[in-house]
C-alpha cells in the first residue's frame, strides 16, 4: 500500500546547516519511486525553501508556514496570511521592542534593521545549541547572512506574509508576544522550551495537523495510510493526525515520547534508515 509521507524540513530533512545529506536525498527518490507520496511539512515558507539545495531530489508537495500555505504539484490548495494590520501590528511591536525579526512570505524574506545584528548570533547560537562545533564563528555568522536572501529596507506593511519569526532576547519576549497578540498563534523555535531563540506569530487555527487535513481532503485521502517525521515540538501537531509517527535522534524529549519509533539523527543517515526501518523501499 502506497503512503504519504510528511516531512519536516530543519533536523529532519535537513541538517541544522542547511545541507541536505545524500542519504536523505536517496531516500525520497526511492521512495516515491516505488510509489509513495513525499511532502515537506514545515515552518518555512515557499521563498525560504528555494534557498535550499535540494539537488536533484523530488517532492510532490509543501506545506509551509507552519500549515499556512499548501502546495501539490505546484497547485496552491491553501494559503492563509496575516492581514496588513496585524503585520503593522508585529512590525511596530518589535521595532518599539528593538526586536529584529522577518517576515516570511512566499516572495521573500524580509528584516527590519535589529535582524542585521541579531539575527546572525541568534542562528550561531541554533547551531551550537545543536551539538555542532563552529571552528570559525565569526565567518559563520556572515555565511549566515549572505547564505540566505534576506530584503532589507522594503516596506515591511505588507499583505503576503504567512508568519512572523522574530529573536528572543529572553523567554520573556515570547510570553509578552502571548498577550499581545491574543489573536494570532505564538510558537517558539530554535531550543528547548525556555532556551528557545525565537518566537514566531502566525494566523490563529493554523497548524501542520490542520494543513495535513486539507491536503488529504484535496487528494479524497484519509490519514490511514500517512507517516510525519519530525524533530521538534512544533511537529506534535503533526503527530497528532498521522496514522504512524518517527522522530529524529536529534530531537528534543517531547517528540521523541510522542513517535512511534526513534531513528538516527539527521546526519547519520536516519532518514534513510527510517525509511528501510518502514520497508519504504520494498
Amino acid at each position: 500500500m502506497s503512503k504519504i509521507i510528511f516531512l519536516d524540513v530543519d533536523g529532519t530533512l535537513i541538517d541544522y546547516q542547511a545541507k541536505l545529506p545524500l542519504s536523505a536525498e536517496e531516500a525520497v527518490n526511492k521512495a516515491r519511486a516505488h510509489g509513495h507520496r513525499v511532502y515537506i511539512c514545515t515552518g518555512c515558507s515557499k521563498a525560504e525553501i528555494a534557498m535550499r539545495d535540494f539537488r536533484s531530489m523530488e517532492l510532490d508537495g509543501m506545506i509551509g508556514a507552519n500549515g499556512g500555505y499548501v502546495e501539490d504539484h505546484g497547485k496552491v490548495v491553501m494559503h492563509q496570511a496575516l492581514s496588513k494590520a496585524e503585520v503593522k501590528h508585529i512590525v511596530d511591536w518589535c521595532n518599539a521592542r528593538q526586536i529584529g525579526f522577518y517576515l516570511e512570505a512566499n516572495s521573500g524574506l524580509y528584516i527590519n534593521d535589529y535582524y542585521v545584528t541579531q539575527g546572525p548570533e541568534a542562528m550561531y547560537k541554533y547551531v551550537i545549541g545543536k551539538g555542532k562545533t563552529i571552528d570559525h564563528p565569526e565567518a559563520f555568522k556572515q555565511d549566515a547572512v549572505n547564505d540566505y536572501t534576506l530584503l532589507h529596507g522594503e516596506d515591511l506593511y505588507r499583505e503576503d506574509v504567512n508568519k512572523v519569526s522574530f529573536v528572543l532576547r529572553s523567554y520573556q519576549d515570547h510570553l509578552d508576544s502571548i498577550k499581545e497578540f491574543p489573536d494570532l498563534v505564538a510558537n517558539t523555535w530554535g531550543g528547548r522550551d525556555e532556551q528557545a531563540l525565537f518566537g514566531d506569530l502566525g494566523p490563529k487555527g493554523i497548524t501542520k495537523e490542520h494543513a495535513i487535513h486539507v491536503l488529504l481532503d484535496y487528494l479524497h485521502e484519509d490519514a490511514s495510510e500517512t507517516i510525519a517525521f519530525g524533530d521538534a515540538k512544533i511537529d506534535l501537531t503533526m503527530f497528532a493526525c498521522c496514522q504512524y509517527n518517527v522522530a529524529m535522534g536529534n530531537g528534543g524529549l517531547e517528540i521523541k515520547a510522542a513517535a512511534d519509533y526513534i531513528t538516527d539523527d539527521v546526519n547519520h543517515d536516519g532518514l534513510y534508515k527510517a525509511f528501510e526501518y518502514l520497508h519504504l523501499f520494498d
